[in-house]
């Protein structure tokens, strides 16, 4: 599952979830699927506003990824563990959007996406821009990066869905 097809994947899916579903959470201070939706949303945006500044760069930059940031991209894939952000990096998704609201923004993503999919290898690899974690990231590494943190989320969508099950079958 690649760039778009893990999209369309989430925008498959969505079909499949009641109201209830997007807004239920395992326990206070977890996550909806709803905010899993709205944060790979939001996470994806903000690394295709990464590539077009990699694309409006003219400025070369020799430095790389950090040693984590090859770890990730060798293995092409986040761990299979819950990642903590550091204090203060935190944030919580809202989860009050319409099911409409989401296709929504997930189409407007895959049209970013495939826009970018297009250009991404007419921008030059050495134009650079610096992810917190991984270093300095060219286009084709943070569109890349968009694949490998949606494909992350479907983990905690699976356990989420485990949960609602459960929660169903005990009433």
């Amino acid at each position: 599952m690649r760039g778009l097809d893990v999209i369309n994947t989430y925008k498959d899916q969505l079909d499949v979830y009641s109201i209830e579903q997007l807004r239920y959470r395992i326990k206070p201070g977890t996550w909806s699927i709803g905010q899993v939706y709205s944060h790979i949303v939001d996470v994806a945006l903000e690394y295709l506003d990464n590539i077009e500044e990699c694309g409006a760069s003219s400025h070369e930059q020799p430095l790389g990824k950090t040693a984590a940031g090859d770890q990730l991209f060798e293995a092409g894939a986040f761990p299979p563990v819950k990642i903590k952000l550091p204090e203060g990096m935190e944030y919580s998704p809202d989860d009050i959007k319409s099911k409409a609201e989401h296709l929504h923004d997930l189409n407007h993503l895959i049209e970013k996406m495939r826009d970018w999919d297009r250009l991404i290898d007419t921008i030059h690899p050495d134009y650079k821009v610096r992810h917190g974690g991984f270093g300095w990231l060219n286009a084709r590494e943070w569109f890349d990066l968009i694949d490998m943190h949606t494909r992350h989320h479907l983990r905690q969508l699976k356990e989420i869905e485990e949960q609602w099950n459960k929660m169903i079958i005990d009433r």
